[in-house]
C-alpha cells in the first residue's frame, strides 16, 4: 500500500465545489420497474441474513459512532 499523500490544491478545490452541490435519491423507477421488483422473491434464510446484518449495524459502537 503506498504512503500517506498528500491532495492537491485541485483535488481539494473540487471536493469543496462537490461538497456544496445539491444531493438527492435519483430518480423514482418507473412503473415497469416497479411492477419487475415487486415479483421479485427473497429466500427466507437470506432475509434472515440480512435482517441479522441490520440489526447488527443498529447497535454497532466504534469509531465514529456514538456511546464509545
Amino acid at each position: 500500500m503506498a504512503g500517506q499523500t498528500t491532495p492537491s490544491d485541485d483535488t481539494r478545490a473540487e471536493e469543496a465545489r462537490e461538497a456544496k452541490k445539491a444531493h438527492d435519491a435519483g430518480q423514482e423507477p418507473t412503473e415497469d420497474q416497479a411492477r419487475a421488483a415487486e415479483k421479485n422473491k427473497v429466500d427466507d434464510k437470506t432475509r434472515e441474513g440480512y435482517e441479522e446484518m441490520v440489526e447488527r449495524g443498529a447497535h454497532q459502537k466504534g469509531e465514529g459512532k456514538p456511546g464509545v
